[in-house]
């Protein structure tokens, strides 16, 4: 109950909060007001005495109509009272109490103006008071009796859930109606409550009651908001420092959970209810909304920065640790317009810079680790990378780890990065290598970099870094043939899940890809050239010229001792991709296979009897082409083992 300094205050004429308060529709809608008093005044032939004494009379009535409803609801005198809704009880009766206090006050101006120690002026004052309080006690019921129809999913969902109820044309028509009928029911219960809260509050804030007022609807809306972000799984915590990755993870996905949520049904209700129930009154509806809604939202959007510096200063900036970022960023960005429009005001900014300010540093962070990533490349730090090149010339660790990071960033978190990036300055460009690949190193953008998205030119650039250290580890097999087969396998591996990815489209897959898939060829060309021309090169161009039986003998040999030393070499080597596995295969079968049935058919039978024969020819054509079918197998093949041994015990070896 406000204090006798706080009356003599909110009733004095010069206070600001008379001449400022609103005139509520109860006020202006009300006949014993306007029209009596109006016409007394405009009458010209009324004379001064016979004003005042109507004025008297019509302040008198008003004090006496507002002293039978007050005390008569009056708690501390009446039992009835005491346990008994006004507001439940009898709307129509509490719509004349309304009325009957505003004008009181109306008349407690007029009073006041007149003479300050009128002692009917004291008498409105101890009304105004009881009436107050028992104002008081009807807003904290219906606030605490309605949480149910006033919680902020039932505020903020109300509507959408009848208009989703009428998508359903097809339902039943019994279930239709009764569907209805239950939002209905709800909606009306809502609505009559925020409406009695909304009366309430007007005539309260208008008789300078607007501490109490506040004070009342503060504290239970609060405890919900409070009690809705709990429930949502994020609670308050010193740091995560402490917390292993896969505890802070579970607590990242509730955030994730409670964001959308939160702003949409939590914030977004409270900001609803908030805005109709102090309608008239802009900056109480304003600060009542930010004391509400301030500690919960602080916890919110504050939990990104907890785990920053987690990451901070366990895990440096992991590349890892990137995707939570990624969906951290993307979960406030989503729903930045509704953040901005529920928290618009100057007394929510607060709000909004910190949400502005997580989701700059989540920008930041994710722009740390893709430069972190850079240098994981660079200086090929991935734990499982860093061994040697693949013996088989298979897909080196690091090509995987580079490929699945990037086409996994392309097809969840295209937009977010394009966003993160777009401000981001472009990479330095690449300097040429001495490697006879130069193409490796060359831009896989346009010169003009500054007409490409900056997500393209920032992927392109990544994979141009991985390019280049797979080249340099190329060089590290004694055997040129086994490097262009390994360059040839990442590389195929790189285009391939470009093209089954989003990356594809990041990177073009018209250039980039495009032109990566030639290179790809031109790889594999370059392995047949150095690993199988020797023994294409044991035969004669031209297979069906006319040749000595020695001659025939000794192209035989040759062509038997470096077809079994191309495929004891060979045979140990992978292709992963079946496509390039059968390209490459096929190419070697195209050339070699013709020749050599061409050269056999011809000569066979010149080199000896028959018996003899097998001294000097040991493959027939259908060998050659059934070892070439089975090579990039993953079949081990043992020490000096030849073709035919190495076929007969494949079954038993293949992995």
């Amino acid at each position: 109950m406000p204090s006798k300094g706080m009356r003599s205050i909110c009733f004095s004429p010069r206070t600001p909060s008379f001449a400022l308060a609103p005139t509520t529709a109860s006020t202006a809608s009300s006949p014993a007001r306007s029209s009596p008093a109006r016409s007394t005044i405009s009458n010209p032939n009324s004379t001064p005495g016979r004003r005042s004494s109507f004025s008297d009379y019509r302040t008198q009535q008003i004090i006496e109509t507002a002293s039978a409803i007050v005390t008569k609801w009056d708690p501390e005198t009446s039992p009835y009272a005491k346990v008994t809704s006004l507001f439940y009880e009898s709307k129509p009766e509490a719509l004349q109490f309304l009325k009957c206090l505003t004008d009181l006050q109306t008349a407690m101006r007029l009073l006041s103006a007149q003479d300050s120690k009128d002692p009917r002026l004291v008498r409105a004052q101890h009304l105004m008071q009881i009436g107050m309080k028992r104002l008081q006690k009807e807003f904290y019921q219906i606030l605490s009796t309605n949480r149910a129809y006033l919680d902020p999913e039932s505020i903020s969902t109300r509507s959408s859930a009848r208009s989703s109820l009428s998508d359903f044309d097809g339902v039943d028509d019994d279930d239709n109606a009764a569907g209805a009928d239950a939002i209905a029911e709800v909606e009306q219960v809502s609505s009559l409550a925020m409406d009695d809260l909304r009366s309430i509050a007007e005539c309260m804030i208008s008789a300078g009651y607007a501490k109490e007022c506040v004070g009342i609807y503060r504290v239970i809306r609060k405890s919900i908001v409070d009690e809705g972000i709990y429930r949502l799984g994020v609670e308050r915590v010193g740091s995560l420092s402490r917390m292993s990755w896969e505890s802070v993870e579970l607590r990242v996905k509730a955030w994730l959970e409670a964001v959308k949520v939160a702003v949409r049904t939590l914030f977004n209700g409270e900001r609803i209810l908030c805005d109709h129930v102090f309608a008239a009154f802009d900056s109480v509806r304003e600060s009542c909304f930010a004391e509400i809604s301030r500690d919960g939202a602080a916890l919110l959007f504050g939990f990104p920065e907890l785990l920053l510096a987690k990451i901070k200063k366990k895990d440096g900036t992991a590349p890892d640790r990137i995707f939570r970022i990624l969906d951290m960023y993307a979960a406030i960005s989503e729903n930045w317009t509704e953040i901005e429009s529920i928290f618009e005001s100057d007394s929510t900014s607060a709000v909004r810079s910190q949400a502005l300010n997580s989701l700059a540093r989540l920008g930041e962070s994710a722009r740390s680790m893709l430069a972190e990533f850079e240098s994981t490349i660079h200086k090929d730090k991935h734990h499982s990378s860093r061994s040697p090149v693949p013996i088989d010339g298979g897909i080196h660790p690091l090509t995987n780890y580079v490929a699945d990071y990037l086409a996994l960033l392309a097809d969840d978190y295209n937009s977010v990065l394009a966003d993160i990036l777009q401000d981001w300055p472009s990479p330095p460009q690449a300097a040429k290598s001495s490697s006879p690949e130069h193409s490796f190193f060359d831009s896989p953008r346009s010169d003009d970099e500054s007409q490409e998205p900056a997500l393209s030119v920032r992927f392109s650039w990544l994979l141009l870094v991985l390019l280049s250290k797979l080249d340099g580890k190329a060089k590290s097999y004694k055997d040129a043939s086994l490097s262009y087969l390994f360059l040839a396998n990442n590389l195929s591996y790189v285009v391939s899940r470009a093209r089954g990815s989003n990356l594809g489209f990041v990177i073009g897959v018209e250039e980039w890809v495009g032109k990566h898939e030639a290179k790809v060829g031109q790889f594999a060309a370059n392995y047949e050239r150095l690993a199988w021309g020797p023994v294409l090169a044991a035969l004669p161009e031209d297979p069906a010229a006319a040749v000595s039986a020695e001659e025939a003998r000794e192209v035989f040999k040759r062509f038997g001792s470096r077809f079994e030393e191309a495929y004891r070499k060979q045979s140990c080597c992978i292709v992963e991709d079946p496509k390039l596995r059968d390209e490459i295969k096929k190419s070697i079968a195209r050339k070699l296979v013709p020749r050599y049935r061409g050269f056999y058919e011809k000569n066979r039978a010149t080199v000896g009897a028959r018996r003899n024969v097998g001294i000097f020819v040991k493959y027939t054509p259908q060998d050659v082409a059934r070892y070439l079918s089975e090579l990039f197998l993953e079949v081990i093949v043992e020490e000096g083992s030849s073709p035919s041994t190495s076929s007969t015990s494949s079954s038993s070896h293949r992995r």
